[in-house]
């Protein structure tokens, strides 16, 4: 029963919208289908932190979530910025259960036990939220964080967090999102968002308070899911 994480699978069989256009995405899609099957069984757990795809409506996006429904394992799946389609938890779940989707769970102010972890999150926010509207979303962000590892701690398992947007980077800090993993004693982050020559900006490993972040963005992982120790 193992656990792995993938951001940004992108899926754009529903809209044709592909990534593939991009240097390093060729036949991702395949690439993202093969490593998964490869590494995943059904009894193991794949957190998604966002930007799972480009549809603007899950009906209208079915043959994505078809996609990853035919994978193996329980997927966890969070908002990323460009999920569009993504609309409230009980129509998420409602739509899972309506086709089918037994294996598709929703992140949201709420955390799922996966072994000896328990795994929380939520989307995040940008490094430089300065215009009123950014700082109603980072703090509403910082809320469901919260709520969030709240409900992880419940479990009595070590909370680990998983994000659409990182947190930190090798020059700036999202300080309200960090403050809360400082304040909550959070000791693992993962996170995805960024993309070719941005990963040169990741900061990846452990920081000077001993968090340890980690990106999970697919081109970054070469479309492999990671395994993440429990």
């Amino acid at each position: 029963m193992a656990l792995y994480a993938l951001a940004d699978l992108h899926l754009s069989i529903s809209t044709g919208k592909t990534m593939g256009v991009f240097s390093g995405w060729a036949d991702y899609e395949n690439r993202i289908r093969s490593n998964w099957q490869r590494l995943v069984t059904d009894s193991d757990t794949v957190i998604l932190p966002g930007d799972i795809s480009w549809c603007m409506d899950m009906e209208k996006g079915l043959a994505d979530f078809e996609f990853l429904n035919s994978l193996p394992g329980r997927k966890i799946i969070l908002k990323g910025n460009h999920d569009y389609w993504w609309a409230t938890v009980k129509k998420c779940n409602d739509f899972f259960m309506k086709h089918g989707f037994e294996n598709m769970f929703v992140l949201f102010n709420n955390a799922y036990e996966c072994g000896n972890v328990a795994v929380c999150g939520t989307r995040g926010w940008f490094f430089d939220a300065e215009s009123d509207a950014d700082k109603k979303i980072v703090l509403r962000e910082c809320g469901r964080l919260r709520a969030s590892i709240a409900a992880a701690k419940n479990t009595g398992k070590e909370p680990v967090v998983f994000l659409h947007y990182p947190p930190v980077s090798i020059e700036k800090k999202c300080s309200e999102i960090y403050d809360v993993l400082l304040s909550e004693g959070i000791k693992r982050c993962y996170y995805g968002h960024l993309h070719s020559y941005a990963h040169c900006t990741a900061f990846i490993g452990k920081d000077e308070n001993g968090i340890d972040f980690n990106l999970v963005s697919a081109d970054y992982l070469g479309f492999c899911p990671k395994f993440i120790p429990e």
